[in-house]
């Protein structure tokens, strides 16, 4: 529904979803409106992450949460202090250490001393963490080939082209989306 204060659009959520406000108009070069790429772009994310995690449960991970994904990333190979993975996240060290309990109870982490400096706990992926990773990557791999079969191969790949021309290369993999939504 859009809400219409003297025929300007308010609150632009689409009924259908599909590139028309219901009015008929249509946006600049006879695309959607505009408001429709990030929420189509989101729908797509969300969309992949949703399957993603609907096939983790069915294989073993049924209490690993979209955020957890984004906290072993923000973790990595090396391991991290509950600091580093805030700042990586966009959130608060408080919020990060939160995730990583819950990461730790589940398995997929554990925490130990640095061996540079042995005031710092660093967090580590467990072989469950490495494992629930290469599933997903596995899984996501599978989610493009459907995409592929159902918009064809060629339309994929040059999504994917224009995406990385519009995108810059120094935002394309950065974790801290939860910081849009008000956390600190």
């Amino acid at each position: 529904m859009v809400d219409h204060v003297a025929k300007e659009n308010v609150n632009q959520v689409v009924d259908n979803g599909k590139g028309e406000s219901g009015d008929g108009e249509r946006g600049p070069e006879g695309g959607g409106r505009g408001y429709e790429l990030p929420l189509l772009l989101f729908g797509g994310f969300r969309t992949l992450i949703d399957r993603l995690h609907a096939r983790l449960a069915t294989e073993g991970h049924p209490d690993l949460r979209p955020a957890h994904g984004f906290a072993m990333q923000a973790i990595g190979a090396r391991g991290a202090t509950a600091s580093e993975i805030g700042r990586r996240l966009g959130v608060s060290k408080q919020a990060a250490g939160k995730t990583v309990d819950r990461l730790l109870a589940l398995g997929y982490a554990e925490r130990a001393d640095d061996p540079a400096d042995a005031r710092r706990k660093l967090v580590h992926l467990t072989p469950r963490g490495y494992a629930a990773l290469a599933r997903s990557a596995a899984i996501f791999d599978e989610l493009r080939a459907e995409w592929a079969a159902a918009l064809g191969a060629d339309r994929v790949r040059d999504l994917e082209a224009a995406l990385r021309n519009v995108v810059p290369a120094e935002t394309a993999f950065r974790l801290d989306a939860t910081s849009w939504l008000g956390a600190p």
